[in-house]
């Protein structure tokens, strides 16, 4: 069964997280833009408790950052889509933190297009919380389809 979580219970540790991650990111790949994304950069949105940041990087530093990256405890996630602008990396930690690696102005710029028009609707966040809440029970994979099927219609939106 998944488990999802009210923003009061992970957000304030989803925040400090971030911080300690910008950091870390920042020095070792000063030219970065970090920004904090997923549900856990929404108010009021429900989660399974992690945090997703994004990393946009020129492409020519693209395959460097990968190595970056895995030097603060990260490494590639290989059941996920993975392209020459695109590399997700988790932690090893154990503190459910995952990084979008992306090539700066590629498609993957969709990650902050997605996280602003929640910021700015309210209504977007609600419809969003409530397919998670309908989500409990179902695979990871009927929960990934039904996520995405959702985030396409944000898209759609004018």
């Amino acid at each position: 069964m998944l488990r999802f979580y009210a923003a009061t219970e992970y957000q304030a540790s989803c925040h400090q997280k971030f911080v300690y991650y910008q950091r870390q990111l920042l020095a070792i790949i000063p030219k970065a833009q970090i920004e904090h994304i997923g549900s856990s950069a929404i108010p009021y949105a429900v989660s399974k408790g992690d945090l997703d940041i994004y990393v946009a990087v020129d492409a020519v530093d693209f395959d460097s950052a990968i190595i970056s990256i895995s030097s603060l405890g990260f490494v590639e996630k290989l059941d996920t889509l993975r392209t020459h602008e695109l590399c997700m990396l988790e932690s090893l930690q154990q503190d459910d933190v995952a990084i979008q690696l992306v090539v700066k102005n590629s498609q993957w710029q969709s990650f902050l297009i997605f996280r602003d028009r929640l910021l700015k609707n309210q209504n977007l966040v609600m419809a969003y919380n409530q397919l998670k809440q309908d989500s409990q029970y179902l695979t990871m994979d009927e929960y990934r389809s039904k996520k995405a099927k959702f985030i396409e219609s944000v898209f759609n939106q004018p």
